[in-house]
């Protein structure tokens, strides 16, 4: 569901070399919570989408003090999964990506919380 999602999305920007999709949920705050702005990038290698990475953010600290910070970084050009404890090999990221997965389809499909903008290049 969420390749097909995604799919969707890119339609009408075939012709681009890139596209940087973000999602925000214009009621998240440090101090309220809410749904974790992502990012994603994707190239166009000509034979279709390449995925170089995906980027959830939270919110660390509080107040007029909090600070958007990568929470998940799911880096595929790198090789490398990042989150607040550590960097590791990317394979190790499997099951973190598919309930990371699971939750974003639910939130971006079904509850539909996310205001989106592509950028491309």
């Amino acid at each position: 569901m969420f390749t097909l999602y995604i799919a969707d999305l890119l339609a009408p920007y075939e012709n681009e070399n890139g596209v940087t999709i973000n999602f925000r949920d214009p009621n998240y705050s440090a101090d309220d919570g809410g749904y974790h702005p992502v990012e994603i990038r994707l190239e166009n290698d000509g034979d279709g989408w390449r995925f170089c990475y995906i980027t959830d953010f939270c919110y660390v600290g509080s107040s007029y003090m909090a600070e958007l910070a990568k929470d998940l970084d799911f880096d595929f050009d790198a090789g490398v999964f990042q989150n607040l404890f550590g960097t590791y090999p990317i394979e190790q990221a499997l099951e973190m990506f598919q309930i990371w997965e699971t939750n974003f389809v639910f939130y971006a499909m079904v509850s539909k919380v996310f205001t989106i903008q592509a950028l491309t290049d």
